[in-house]
């Protein structure tokens, strides 16, 4: 009952995240390997506005995940806008941005486990014998009214929709009108809103360290892979194959293989279905 528990609220939480890197590759067709940076960067913007400006908790959340929106929006429009179509300069480009944002945390004074954010309600709650903390389960249920509002978003509004044409179809939603730099923007700012809502969540029930950025990027990338590069059902899908895999990794193994069996799945899938669970590219077998 305990794996299972865990293993939910881990699926639930890990597809959070998650979903922000596979949201802005369905979109712009960018690896956004600056997402574990995005996600330590709003913990710790959240940390530096209760601690130092002495603002209430709501107030700092807002803030560092506007400001994550903002810091998303400049990488697109001032980095990857010149170099969108070349695969292996946005992935360098992304991953250099990334990695000068969190080791930049690093050097300014991110170190240790100094730097932790207060649970939103303190305090556990027993479910069929198991106890639970309360953070674990707002975190939960802020997910699953994040999914529902992503939907109806996506569903029944004009600029959901033309984000669901971009990922469809570019080309013809370009002819019907669509800007396609413009939607790629707005994806990155949507994928920066679900990833700090998933860091402002997550971190209570930890430290802000700069290797959080590291993991975060390593299990969003496993978990597209698996699911399919694009797919949102698929990634969905796949943060409960690894979320179940990390706990019982943990229970059985130890936490420190955690990363171990991501990067092992990320191989194995590659191996034997390149598209992923529900990926729309080509099989390997086609390509030859």
């Amino acid at each position: 009952m305990q794996i299972l528990i865990y293993g939910l609220i881990n699926s639930i939480t890990l597809s959070l995240f998650a979903l922000g890197f596979t949201l802005v590759y369905s979109i712009s067709r960018i690896p956004n390997f600056a997402h574990g940076a995005i996600y330590v960067t709003t913990g710790y913007l959240t940390w530096l506005f209760m601690n130092l400006l002495n603002l209430n908790y709501f107030l700092s959340c807002v803030l560092s995940i506007l400001l994550s929106c903002i810091i998303s929006a400049l990488i697109y429009r001032l980095v990857l806008i010149r170099i969108r179509g070349m695969d292996i300069s946005e992935v360098i480009a992304t991953y250099a941005v990334g990695l000068a944002i969190i080791e930049g945390l690093r050097w300014g004074g991110l170190r240790g486990s100094t730097y932790t954010l207060p649970p939103i309600i303190a305090g556990s709650l027993e479910i069929f014998g198991v106890i639970v903390d309360y953070q674990r389960l707002i975190a939960v249920a802020i997910s699953l009214v994040t999914f529902l509002f992503l939907y109806f978003f996506v569903k029944f509004t004009k600029t959901g929709l033309a984000l669901k044409g971009i990922a469809q179809d570019e080309r013809a939603s370009m002819m019907l009108g669509i800007n396609s730099d413009k939607m790629a923007v707005i994806s990155f700012i949507v994928g920066s809103i679900i990833t700090g809502i998933s860091a402002i969540l997550i971190f209570p029930l930890g430290n802000i360290v700069v290797e959080a950025g590291y993991n975060v990027l390593i299990f969003s990338i496993a978990v597209s892979i698996i699911g399919g590069l694009g797919s949102w059902g698929g990634a969905v899908i796949a943060s409960f194959i690894i979320g179940f895999v990390q706990i019982l990794t943990e229970v059985f193994i130890s936490s420190h293989f955690q990363i171990v069996v991501a990067l092992l799945a990320i191989i194995v899938t590659l191996l034997l279905k390149p598209s992923g669970l529900f990926g729309k590219q080509k099989e390997l077998e086609e390509r030859v």
